[in-house]
């Protein structure tokens, strides 16, 4: 059956964020995708507005195009390239929220979170990629960077990379019901969110921690590239730029600005609390420079390595761990509180 544009740009505008145009015309990946991001955040789906046209045109000859899929190979795209590091990463900051609790978390949850992110976009469209390949990709690279959430990114990198490279068009496949294809999805959608979920409601203090901490990471690795930092704290603060745009100032927009200010302000004293304690196992003040945090974890570590404590294993283990966790704190770059802040006259 024929789909229609006119029946497109309907749902696209009663139901677009999550993603009801795309499941008409059969695009469930898509449709997947935007019901895990709401949109894109919102801008993908406006985006669309102006390629939805296309959309309906490639569903009305979707069965053409799959019996001829075998002949060639899709052109690169850049922009799904680019989608595929986002979402990939997406997917693996979720997974480290929800399931870092896990043991093998790094060697397989995340890996395969950061995986079936980049598939997701891979299999967008008349498109898809090799599923082996590209997972085998991320979990080849996820002990590299064992322990590390910057890992995210390297894996997220090296699985759009395997996908590109082994793209192809999807298959000529029978056609699916409704209710198998709502049932697919929604498998998917609480398998992503399930944990999330379970982890808020059950363990809130600690997923907060988890949000906080990994957000401050990023913030503090982002220091080290001033323009991806700048870029960065942008789209953290787009929507309160989008809001003053649209309905300008009427006394709205500072208490907007003042819920990021407050989301930046606890990631900041969160990691100033870490890094406090980490001074007080290291019995440093806070003026201590970066020898003297290295030569007081050398002499600790020496202290307190198992091998020389045999009389006393289980305490000598636990300290050392401590104070390894202490300097992992110690050793991430500090950045100015104020850096990021952007002030209300210039938006």
């Amino acid at each position: 059956m024929a789909k229609g544009l006119l029946m497109t740009y309907a749902l696209w505008a009663v139901g677009g964020p999550a993603g009801l145009h795309h499941l008409y015309l059969g695009r469930d990946s898509h449709a997947l995708l935007w019901m895990l991001t709401l949109g894109g955040g919102g801008l993908g789906w406006l985006w669309e507005f102006w390629l939805l046209p296309s959309f309906v045109a490639q569903a009305n000859r979707a069965q053409e195009q799959r019996q001829g899929s075998g002949r060639g190979t899709p052109p690169l795209s850049l922009i799904r390239f680019v989608a595929q590091m986002i979402v990939g990463m997406y997917f693996g900051l979720v997974a480290l929220i929800s399931l870092s609790f896990m043991a093998s978390f790094y060697i397989v949850g995340l890996p395969l979170a950061v995986g079936l992110g980049v598939l997701l976009v891979a299999a967008i469209g008349n498109q898809t990629s090799d599923l082996k390949n590209t997972l085998g990709a991320a979990f080849l690279t996820s002990p590299i960077f064992y322990g590390r959430p910057i890992a995210i990114l390297p894996i997220s990198l090296a699985a759009s990379l395997t996908a590109q490279k082994h793209r192809r068009y999807k298959p000529s496949a029978g056609s699916e019901t409704l209710s198998v294809r709502l049932y697919r999805l929604g498998l998917a959608y609480l398998a992503f969110t399930g944990p999330l979920v379970f982890s808020a409601l059950c363990n809130t203090a600690v997923t907060l921690s988890y949000v906080a901490d990994t957000l401050g990471y990023f913030l503090s690795w982002f220091s080290f590239f001033p323009l991806l930092g700048r870029l960065l704290e942008s789209v953290l603060l787009l929507p309160f730029r989008a809001w003053k745009l649209l309905v300008g100032d009427h006394g709205i927009s500072s208490s907007y600005f003042q819920e990021w200010e407050k989301l930046y302000e606890f990631v900041h004293s969160f990691r100033d609390e870490k890094r406090q304690l980490a001074l007080q196992v290291f019995g440093l003040s806070e003026r201590a420079t970066n020898e003297e945090i290295h030569g007081r974890f050398r002499e600790l570590v020496k202290t307190w390595h198992p091998d020389h404590n045999r009389h006393q294993m289980e305490e000598a283990q636990r300290r050392f761990l401590e104070i390894q966790a202490a300097y992992e704190v110690l050793r991430q770059p500090r950045k100015p509180r104020g850096s990021w802040r952007w002030e209300e006259t210039s938006l």
